[in-house]
């Protein structure tokens, strides 16, 4: 999802990255998008300097972050955030201290049409330290820049880092989880729906995270999420 820069919109439209440009798509959303087959009319051509790239999916019906193939918990889809978000340390009315945070680094895949996966992005599960689970990731979930196509990406063995303040904190590979089977676990006894999210184990955690950090999460093929601590 994206909006040029000088027509700024908070959905924005869905686009296809190709080099250095992005290519308008007639489509609602990015969930649109894969219930339509993954195809849909182009429209206008942007530079990719010229545009700002938006959380691929703003309003997941439902998120899901798994540490294993069986054992996953339930997070909160209003707490979406898109690249270039600041994440606060404290949020309006939190009588927590105000205490540093931490993120934990993982892919996320998208549910599309019948229930399958249709494609990968980043995904920051930011914690406040100090605050009991599960309302320590209730605040912010970072998403995106880039989705990559189930035909075009495989998330086993794709290679990522996390720079905070341009300084290499971590890096490694989202390897070793079966996605598949993961997804099945999510679906025995209800229905996906396109838009849901499906986040696999986190690359590592990385703390101590305090106001004016600037942390970057860049992986193969999904760009690079840029998220502000205030």
């Amino acid at each position: 999802m994206f909006h040029p820069l000088d027509h700024p919109m908070e959905r924005g439209w869905v686009g296809r990255v190709d080099g250095e440009h992005v290519v308008h798509l007639a489509a609602q959303t990015l969930q649109s998008f894969f219930t339509g087959g993954g195809s849909a009319r182009e429209h206008a051509v942007y530079e990719l300097a010229d545009v700002c790239l938006l959380a691929p999916v703003l309003h997941p019906p439902s998120i899901r972050v798994f540490e294993d193939q069986r054992v996953f918990s339930f997070a909160n889809p209003a707490a979406i955030v898109p690249p270039r978000a600041r994440v606060a340390q404290r949020g309006p009315g939190d009588d927590a201290p105000r205490g540093k945070l931490h993120v934990l680094p993982r892919l996320a895949a998208v549910v599309g049409a019948e229930q399958e996966l249709a494609g990968w992005t980043l995904f920051a599960d930011w914690r406040r330290e100090g605050v009991a689970a599960p309302k320590d990731r209730d605040f912010a979930l970072g998403l995106g820049p880039l989705v990559g196509t189930a035909d075009g990406l495989d998330p086993d063995g794709l290679s990522a880092i996390v720079l905070v303040d341009g300084d290499e904190r971590l890096g490694g590979r989202f390897a070793g989880f079966d996605w598949a089977r993961a997804r099945d676990r999510a679906a025995a006894g209800t229905t996906l729906r396109p838009g849901d999210l499906l986040a696999g184990p986190a690359l590592g955690v990385v703390d101590g995270l305090a106001a004016g950090d600037g942390i970057e999460i860049a992986a193969d093929g999904l760009g690079t999420l840029l998220q502000l601590v205030s």
